[in-house]
Parts: structure tokens; C-alpha cells; sequence
């Protein structure tokens, strides 16, 4: 699978002491979401990250380096734009601005209130951080352009 990189997975080093097998595919370009940096570095909604692209089988090591399973962060799939011969979607993790003090707000998803359907708060863990990713990649074009 490919994944798109950013901040302190952009470093060769760092990558190799995480990944066992990884092929740098080349440079690439996140569009409609921005760097933040916070305790880690995220991405916040609309304007665009460089990074890299790499490619491997080895996304369990890269869920547990950004903690996926503690929901510090979460993985989603975002369309790729890139010549015949690769996949049609990259991987690209996202961290919760919440819990990474990052000065980031996802939009709510839809109503444009703070609260869901069952009357709790939204943003009061990482479920209600979930559904405003989920939200906003489903409402705008964030895609993820490997550089010729």
C-alpha cells in the first residue's frame, strides 16, 4: 500500500527504525488539509502538506508508531492521483489536534453543532474526532498527488 508521509516520517533514518521493507515512491503533495504542529506534527482542514510517498505491506508497525490502537491518531484512505501502475488510494494518518495540543478544529459533521444525534459532545474523544475526519473527507476533494 502506499502512504503518504509528513513530518517526522519524512526522515530516511526515522522511516528505517520503523519499517523492516519500505520503497520511497517520490515526493507528493496533500491537497485540502495543512500541517499543524502540536506535541507531533497533524493536519487540519483545507490548504495543502508536502511529504513523501512510500510503499509498503508493513502497516502495522506504522499503526502502532503513530499509536492508531490508543486512537492518537488514525489512518484513512485518500484517492491518489498518479500514473497507471499504482494504487487508486493512499494511506495518510491524521492525529487527534485534542490530544497532540495542536491549535487545529475539524468542522462538525454536518449540523454545524457540537453535539450528536444522542446529545453528547462530539469532540469529547476520539470517536467524535473520527466522525469529523470521516465528514469532512467525504464533503471536500482532499487528495494526496505523487510530484512528477
Amino acid at each position: 500500500m502506499d502512504v503518504f508521509v509528513y513530518g517526522t516520517l519524512t526522515e530516511p533514518e526515522r522511516v528505517a527504525g520503523v519499517l523492516d521493507s519500505y520503497v520511497y515512491v517520490g515526493p507528493a503533495t496533500l491537497f485540502g488539509l495543512h500541517l499543524v504542529e502540536g506535541q507531533y506534527p497533524t493536519l487540519a482542514p483545507r490548504g495543502e502538506t508536502a511529504g513523501r510517498l512510500l510503499r509498503t505491506e508493513e502497516l502495522d508497525a506504522l499503526d502502532a508508531y503513530e499509536r492508531v490502537g490508543e486512537g492518537l491518531y488514525r489512518r484513512v484512505a485518500i484517492p491518489l492521483e498518479a500514473p497507471d501502475g499504482h494504487p487508486d488510494e493512499a494511506a495518510v494518518y491524521v492525529g487527534d489536534p485534542d490530544r497532540l495540543d495542536a491549535d487545529a478544529t475539524w468542522p462538525d459533521a454536518g449540523d454545524g453543532g457540537d453535539r450528536d444525534d444522542a446529545g453528547g459532545d462530539r469532540g469529547s474523544d476520539e470517536y467524535g474526532f473520527a466522525d469529523r475526519v470521516d465528514s469532512y473527507l467525504e464533503r471536500e476533494a482532499v487528495r494526496v498527488r505523487l510530484t512528477p
